[in-house]
């Protein structure tokens, strides 16, 4: 009997260790002094921002406001009114599409993404090169880097994931902040050393208030949210 009760006493002991471990809203930002924020777009779908910005350490949110020349996130007007009433810094990006023309996409972004609505400057999605040649992919890039900078007055920031970042970017992004997507327990290090500014480092966390799984990002060493705030 006292074997019984002593695997008894194991088993549920090992059950709430591996629970607490799998726990899916034990998250960074709850442990860490770190800032943390979210990306979100239409594929979270109904989001409560009231719980969000009441019940969570989240700072800052990034939304999709377009993509291409013609694409519009569905839910990016509604988002990006209930972010702000409910306390968060909001900034917008545009998803790149290095073959379509430049003057659609900077049309497109800017129809949306109004400079008054925003606390942090626009950010630039790069993940495609769109089976165009290194050379033909960085001069559309840089091309269109130079059109936002102008629209907006400021460099955006721009996201990538690591190895995207390794293999197309490296020497061609040394004056902008980065985001850098990598899903791991270990910080991203880019091939060529490069310092980034934040790291969003999974795509599958929870979060109160967000049925589906969320894009989670935080900033980097000594860097912090006053380096990207939008300049009115």
């Amino acid at each position: 009997m006292k074997r019984i009760y002593l695997l008894f006493f194991l088993c549920a002991t090992f059950a709430i260790k591996a629970s607490a471990q799998h726990n899916p809203y034990l998250c960074c930002e709850d442990t860490c002094a770190h800032t943390h924020g979210i990306d979100m777009s239409h594929y979270q779908g109904e989001v409560f921002w009231e719980t969000i910005g009441e019940h969570t350490n989240m700072a800052y949110v990034y939304l999709k406001a377009t993509e291409g020349g013609d694409r519009i996130d569905a839910r990016y007007e509604r988002n990006i009114d209930l972010a702000h009433r409910h306390g968060l810094k909001v900034g917008s990006y545009h998803f790149f599409r290095p073959k379509t023309p430049l003057s659609l996409q900077l049309k497109n972004f800017k129809a949306q993404c109004l400079p008054g609505e925003q606390d942090l400057i626009p950010m630039l999605d790069v993940e495609t090169t769109g089976n165009l040649s290194p050379k033909a992919f960085c001069d559309s890039l840089h091309k269109f880097l130079e059109l936002m900078e102008e629209a907006y007055h400021q460099k955006p920031l721009i996201y990538t994931f690591r190895n995207f970042y390794n293999k197309h970017l490296q020497g061609m992004l040394d004056d902008y902040h980065l985001m850098i997507a990598m899903y791991s327990d270990e910080q991203p290090l880019l091939a060529d050393g490069r310092d980034y500014t934040i790291w969003q480092y999974t795509s599958k966390g929870r979060i109160v208030g967000v049925t589906t799984d969320v894009d989670k990002s935080r900033f980097m060493g000594k860097h912090s949210l006053r380096e990207i705030r939008y300049r009115h």
